[in-house]
């Protein structure tokens, strides 16, 4: 099996030390392979997408626009 080197920082690895008994090779395993699952459904949903990065980004302002206003609506009234 191959290795990888994994930086964290001080105070993660402290906490880590704490809990001696969790394989944290084996949890970092798991997040991996959880990641890759997503990045591959994502892939795979948007592979037939007609949309381009633009329209994707312009599509994505309006919803933050709208969201907005209508957050903004809902919390003027209390």
């Amino acid at each position: 099996m191959p290795t990888i080197t994994l930086a964290v920082p001080e105070e993660l690895k402290k906490d880590m030390d704490e809990s001696k008994d969790i394989n944290w090779s084996e949890v970092a395993r798991a997040a991996i392979k959880e990641k890759i699952a997503q990045l591959k459904l994502f892939k795979a949903i948007t592979a037939k997408s007609k949309l381009t990065e633009k329209d994707a980004l312009e599509l994505g302002k309006k919803i933050n626009k709208s969201l907005h206003e209508r957050y903004k609506r809902e919390h003027a009234k209390h």
